[in-house]
Order: structure tokens, then C-alpha cells, then sequence
């Protein structure tokens, strides 16, 4: 290591439900510091989930994370001047921030003309992602593939 590690940051839970992950998620999803837009959005898209799933807020988000977060990737590792993809299981900070990451990127991707709102393809990135499908849950499987596939290089793990 070149640098110290980073301080984590605290940040506050959110005014509605209290939570530090749905306030992750809000953080994430916002676009040119436009916090109360971001809310809106996020905070519609888990009403719609709770609804469907007759389920508490926290417990949709915390089951759909769990669904997406990664544990195994793989990460560059130069050794005698070959690149080797290592497999390294993903540390439980990286592997929500990852799992939010994908959600709201895919979820993102999804096509205008058939979801009018954000709050609309989040709640529906939501739902697959429940169900073993989705773009998000793609991004998963094709991490643990690669970390599969290169099993032979893990005793370079560092």
C-alpha cells in the first residue's frame, strides 16, 4: 500500500424510514446534488416493492442487497510481467457497494418507453432482482464466472 486507507464516512439515515442503507441508496441514485429528487424516486420505487411483496421497506431492501451483492471477484494481479485475473472474495463494504452500484445502473438502462419514472425501472430491477433475474443479478453471476474461471491463478492472492 502506497496511501493510507480512506476514513469511512458516516452518514445520516434517512428522514423517512431511519436507515443508513436506504440513505446510501438515495446518495447514490442522485444526479447534480438534486437530493429531494433522488428521494422521491427511490422512496416510490420501495413503496411499490413493499406493496407487491407485503413486506416491510427495510426488509425488501435488505433481501433484494442480499440478492445482488457478490462474493467472490476477480482483480488484476502483475506478476514476472504477465496480467493474472486472481479470484478474491469481496470484503462485505465493497460487495454493497457494489450490489447498489448495479442496481441503479441496470436499473437505469432499462427503456423509456416502457417505464415512464426511474421510480419505475428501480421498482422493476427490484422485483427481478428478487426473483434470480435482472440485469443486477446478470452482473453478479458473470463475477462469480469469472472468479470460477480463474480459480487456477488464486495462490497469487496477496
Amino acid at each position: 500500500m502506497r496511501q493510507k486507507k480512506a476514513r469511512v464516512r458516516s452518514i445520516a439515515p434517512d428522514p423517512r424510514y431511519g436507515s443508513v442503507t436506504i440513505a446510501r441508496i438515495i446518495n447514490r441514485a442522485m444526479r447534480d446534488g438534486k437530493k429531494s429528487v433522488a428521494q422521491r424516486q427511490v422512496y416510490g420505487a420501495l413503496d411499490v416493492v413493499s406493496k407487491q411483496l407485503k413486506k416491510q421497506v427495510t426488509e425488501v431492501v435488505e433481501m433484494v442487497l442480499a440478492a445482488i451483492t457478490p462474493q467472490m471477484e476477480v482483480r488484476s494481479r502483475r506478476v514476472g510481467g504477465a496480467s493474472y485475473q486472481v479470484p478474491m472474495p469481496v470484503s462485505e463494504r465493497r460487495g454493497f457497494s457494489l450490489a447498489v452500484r448495479w442496481l441503479l445502473a441496470e436499473a437505469n438502462k432499462r427503456p423509456n418507453k416502457q417505464y415512464h419514472t426511474f421510480a419505475e425501472k428501480l421498482a422493476a430491477e427490484m422485483l427481478d432482482a428478487l426473483n434470480g433475474e435482472g440485469g443486477a443479478i446478470q452482473k453478479k453471476e458473470t463475477s462469480h464466472r469469472m472468479a470460477e474461471a480463474n480459480k487456477a491463478f488464486s495462490h497469487f492472492r496477496w
